[in-house]
């Protein structure tokens, strides 16, 4: 499901659709450093998943991307501590 997430720079998002609804995280990009700021998957599809999958997908484009990120939604952040491996994505704070 991860291929199936897009950057959408215009609404500075990732998007992943499912269905004819979509889950998405919003973004802000300064360099190479993005700030995801939240996180939102239709109720209609909350516990199955989606959330873990978009967020997942988000990271391994930043990954690929050469990017890193500062995690200011909670539920991307919650994330970040339950997989370590992709805590060298982590944007400094000095």
């Amino acid at each position: 499901m991860s291929s199936m997430i897009h950057d959408n720079p215009e609404a500075s998002r990732f998007e992943l659709p499912v269905g004819e609804l979509l889950a998405f995280v919003d973004y802000r990009r300064v360099g190479t450093v993005l700030t995801l700021t939240h996180a939102e998957v239709p109720p209609s599809l909350e516990g199955r998943g989606i959330g873990s999958q978009l967020v997942k997908g988000v990271l391994e484009l930043i990954r690929a991307r050469g990017e890193t990120v500062i995690p200011r939604c909670s539920f991307v952040r919650r994330y970040l501590e339950r997989h370590p491996e992709y805590a060298d994505l982590l944007a400094s704070r000095g």
